[in-house]
């Protein structure tokens, strides 16, 4: 390795002061550097020193330590390192951008200062490069697939007879689509303001950025997993439909299923924006403590190995829980219980935060925000349970009405619940309260009737405040009772489709629990332990083997400073609320 050292350098034998012995360039120094568990540890003076003159030598005690960790750079301030032992550290500051001190390992502690110029690496530069790897993947990934769309053929839209398509049909699906995109943001806007203000950005983030890792890998491969050609009711062949192959200029029907009244490419495009909310749902549970890298490698795998073989199992034609009977309108399994599940065994992989461990109670950021987010979930839930009849019908209507009705009765029962337990009613109450009702009635909308989901709504909110209540008290640290909300919502929500399912309102339905049907009940009551079972064990395993490859969580200086400065270099503004 090497540099030239400009200005001065000192040594000492001991961990006693540094003595000043010489002052000067050196143009060949060399660099010291410790190599311990896949890190380097580059050793550093503060160039803070104490005026006690011992014989015209000037003194110095404090010292700073710089953590090479994969691409992060941590500075701590007071870290001293005698032979393999680093002793203690407190704090953190930032490095002049023109200076470097470096300390020697073994028995013998060394510091040069100065500038540097010329800097090489020789001596452990395949682990700098590995330790760089989590840097530059993600764009060379992202490149890669830019330059292969590129041979990918250009195809004509198919475009049928007259009869093949719908007008309103196409009309209302863009919309449900735009609607079910708007979603996100909310989503983004109701986390947002219920975390610490010091992580408001990088919880926001998290949700929105899965627009992008998932559009494109929907258009890649992921619709193809979901609704490619089926491999024994389990998963779809990624070929079928890569880059979106036979999807502009394909026949408007599904493998094996009958013919739809609007474009594929419509389908795909509304089916991509429920992929895009599911792992944004996982962000709650893990918000305030996950790293932002390590995140963006949980949408990968999540989406390839948990979404979309639960979407092809419930929604392809010959999904193996589809042809089971089991029935789930517009995602009740395929996104609510999945990311339910997912986000508790985040939570439990990554343990808790400080200020849990600590008992501190942490006030929502921005109580505002969760109302705006809670006004655009319930706005785009219209498109995400009305647009999953898939047409401008009756069904689409029904679906809507139950869905508006779900969430004004959870919202209300959530409240006045908590009014019950001595508590004052509250906006966040009455805002929770309506997504849960919305998740509910998501898999049962286009098959109950209206004033039955007045009841799942009220059912769905006592379950999930009690749930979340007990979890609190847990040891599990779902940071925005994800699992109590989201999760068992989904689960509540899939057996009451069992109980109040209709063939009045839906005749490509079934009739529940509640008319004389329990076979049906069983069904979807094993759908969903299969579900459960399925997206808690593969999402637990996929943080795991992200834990293994790279950091998970944030360290805990990370964690008190807030990750919006430490992961985003970016902070939130002056919050309205206080003076």
């Amino acid at each position: 390795m090497k540099f030239t050292l400009e200005w001065f350098s000192y040594m000492t034998s001991d961990l006693g002061y540094p003595r000043i012995f010489s002052i000067g360039s050196y143009p060949d120094a060399k660099l010291a550097v410790s190599i311990e568990n896949s890190i380097f540890r580059f050793w550093i003076n503060s160039g803070i020193r104490l005026q006690e003159p011992i014989s015209g030598i000037i003194n110095t005690w404090v010292h700073f330590a710089i953590v090479y960790d994969n691409g992060t750079i941590n500075i701590f301030r007071n870290g001293v390192k005698f032979g393999n032992t680093f002793y203690y550290h407190l704090g953190m500051t930032t490095l002049w951008d023109d200076q470097l001190l470096i300390g020697g390992d073994g028995e013998e502690l060394s510091f040069f200062v100065g500038r540097i110029s010329n800097f090489r690496y020789t001596k452990g530069e395949k682990l700098y490069w590995a330790n760089m790897l989590p840097k530059f993947a993600p764009f060379i990934v992202l490149l890669l697939v830019s330059l292969l769309a590129l041979f990918v053929p250009q195809l004509p839209s198919f475009q049928g007879d007259a009869s093949t398509y719908s007008g309103a049909d196409i009309a209302w699906i863009l919309v449900a689509t735009a609607l079910v995109f708007i979603m996100t943001p909310g989503l983004a806007f109701f986390y947002g303001g219920m975390v610490h203000r010091k992580n408001i950005i990088s919880t926001m983030i998290k949700s929105m950025v899965s627009a992008g890792v998932v559009s494109v890998i929907w258009i890649s491969f992921g619709y193809s997993l979901s609704f490619g050609e089926s491999i024994n009711g389990f998963i779809g062949n990624p070929m079928t439909h890569l880059f979106f192959k036979d999807v502009v200029n394909g026949a408007p029907s599904l493998q094996g299923g009958t013919a739809m009244t609007i474009p594929l490419l419509l389908f795909a495009l509304f089916q991509l924006m429920f992929a895009i909310i599911t792992p944004g749902l996982v962000v709650g549970a893990v918000a305030e403590r996950i790293k932002f890298t390590s995140y963006i490698l949980f949408i990968v795998l999540f989406i390839i190995l948990v979404y979309a073989p639960l979407a092809h199992w419930s929604w392809h034609p010959n999904g193996f829980l589809l042809k089971m009977g089991a029935l789930d309108f517009a995602g009740g399994t395929v996104v609510h219980i999945s990311a339910g599940c997912a986000a508790l065994a985040g939570a439990i992989v990554l343990k808790s935060r400080r200020s849990k461990l600590e008992q501190q109670e942490i006030p929502p950021a921005n109580i505002p925000y969760v109302l705006i987010g809670t006004g655009l979930l319930w706005f785009g839930w219209f498109g995400f349970n009305a647009g999953s009849a898939l047409a401008a019908n009756s069904l689409a209507i029904n679906a809507f009405a139950t869905t508006n009705t779900a969430a004004a009765s959870a919202g209300l029962a959530w409240m006045f619940f908590d009014v019950l337990k001595g508590k004052k009613p509250s906006v966040l109450g009455f805002c929770i309260g309506a997504v849960v009702g919305l998740v509910a009635i998501t898999p049962a909308a286009g098959f109950v009737g209206i004033p039955q989901s007045i009841f799942i709504g009220l059912v769905a909110a006592i379950i999930s405040n009690v749930a979340s209540h007990v979890f609190k008290l847990s040891r599990v640290d779902d940071t925005l009772d994800v699992f109590p909300c989201h999760g068992i919502g989904g689960m509540v929500g899939m057996l009451m489709t069992g109980i109040f399912a209709s063939k009045a309102v839906n005749a490509g339905g079934n009739d529940g629990l509640f008319y004389g049907n329990p076979t049906f009940f069983l069904t979807q009551l094993k759908a969903m332990l299969i579900v459960v079972a399925y997206s808690f064990t593969v999402s637990f395993l996929i943080f795991k083997f992200i834990s293994i490859i790279m950091p998970l969580r944030v360290t805990e200086e990370d964690e008190e400073l807030g990750l919006d400065a430490t992961q985003h270099d970016e902070k939130y503004g002056r919050n309205p609320l206080k003076a």
